[in-house]
């Protein structure tokens, strides 16, 4: 059975997609993200590390409107890049350990 979500508190973020990816050096050592569409379109994210260029695009994992995802990731990968194809949005996320 696996360990229930622990999140990092304090380290939560919250951004503004636009139809451009961007990306934000969010640590490493978490094996877990947590991702919330707050907003009303889709968002694409990819995660990755900081020693290559990681940019979001519509072949990357969808955040639909109003869910949550757990995304595991290796514990290099400090980097998360997103994307919203209709210019706006809200993402928040936040990294962790556990499913």
């Amino acid at each position: 059975m696996g360990l229930a979500f622990q999140p990092n508190y304090s380290n939560g973020v919250t951004v503004s997609p636009t139809a451009t990816s961007q990306n934000i050096l969010f640590g490493f050592t978490s094996e877990t993200v947590v991702f919330t569409n707050l907003g009303d379109s889709i968002v694409y994210i990819a995660i990755g590390t900081s020693e290559n260029t990681i940019t979001a695009s519509e072949a990357d994992y969808p955040i639909v409107v109003g869910s949550q995802v757990s995304i595991g990731k290796d514990q290099d990968d400090d980097v998360v890049a997103f994307f919203a194809p209709s210019g706006t949005g809200s993402l928040h996320f936040i990294n962790g350990i556990g499913i």
